[in-house]
C-alpha cells in the first residue's frame, strides 16, 4: 500500500532502536558483556538484533535465560544498562537515507518527533552523539504511561504543535502499530527493524507497510 502523494502528513513520529537509530551493534556488545561476566560464550549478532526492540528485561532473558521477576534479573539487567550506557553510540547509525527524511520535515510547517520507550538517560545521550535534533522527544520515563499507550503519541503532537490527525507514527513493532491506531494516527510499519524470524511486519494492523529504509524515504520525499 503506498500513500496518497497529496495527504502527505505534516509531522512524523518515529519509534527509535530499529526504526529511526540502528541501535543494534552497541546492545549486542552490551549483551555479550554480560554473558561473559558469567562466563559464557558469545551469543550471534543477529540472534540478539532480533529482540532489541524488546527491551533490557528480554535481552537478559536472551542472555541468561532469567525471566523477569525472577532471582538475579534485575541485577542482571543493571549490568546490562550500565555497560550499554558507557557506550552508547560507538556503533550506532541512523538507517541509510532517513537523514534526507528528518531534513525535509525539519522546515516549516511540517515538524518531526520520537516516541520512544527507551529511557531517556540512553536516548538522549544516543541523539546528541549522532546530532539528532528531534521537535519532540518521549522517553519511557517521561510519562505514567508508555507505547502502546497513546498518551505519548499526543504529546509529541502537542510539542510539535501539528493536529494528531496530521501526524504518522512509524515503527518496527506491532505495539507501535496499537499506538499509533489508539492515537488517532495512521500506522506505519516498517520490516527493516528488529523482527524475531517468525515475525511478519506485514501482519501487523498497519495503515502502511514498507520493507526498507529506502522504500520510506522515496514514498515521503517523491513529491516532498
Amino acid at each position: 500500500m503506498n500513500p496518497d502523494d497529496s495527504r502527505l502528513p505534516l509531522g512524523l513520529l518515529f519509534d527509535l532502536d530499529g526504526t529511526l537509530v540502528d541501535t543494534a551493534p552497541d546492545l549486542a556488545r552490551a549483551t555479550n558483556a554480560l554473558r561473559a561476566h558469567h562466563g559464557l560464550e558469545a551469543l550471534p549478532y543477529a540472534t540478539i538484533r532480533a529482540q532489541v526492540s524488546n527491551g533490557g528485561s528480554a535481552l537478559v532473558t536472551l542472555a541468561l535465560g532469567l525471566e523477569k521477576d525472577t532471582a538475579g534479573h534485575d541485577e542482571a539487567r543493571n549490568f546490562l544498562l550500565a555497560a550499554y550506557g558507557r557506550e552508547v553510540a560507538v556503533e550506532s547509525r541512523v538507517f541509510p537515507g532517513l537523514e534526507r527524511l528528518l531534513e525535509a520535515w525539519s522546515r516549516e510547517p511540517r515538524g518531526w518527533g520520537i516516541v520512544t520507550n527507551k529511557p531517556r538517560a540512553y536516548a538522549a545521550p544516543l541523539l546528541e552523539a549522532l546530532q539528532v535534533s528531534p521537535g519532540a522527544l518521549l522517553c519511557a520515563d517521561d510519562m505514567p504511561v508508555k507505547k502502546p499507550s497513546p498518551e505519548p503519541l499526543w504529546e509529541a503532537a502537542h510539542q510539535l504543535a501539528l493536529p494528531i490527525d496530521q501526524c504518522w507514527y512509524i515503527g518496527d513493532h506491532r505495539r507501535d502499530m496499537e499506538a499509533a491506531k489508539a492515537a488517532g494516527m495512521l500506522a506505519v510499519a516498517v520490516g527493516y527493524g528488529y523482527l524475531e524470524e517468525s515475525e511478519d511486519h506485514a501482519s501487523w494492523p498497519a495503515d502502511v507497510w514498507y520493507a526498507t529504509p529506502e522504500a520510506l524515504v522515496e514514498a515521503l520525499l517523491k513529491d516532498a
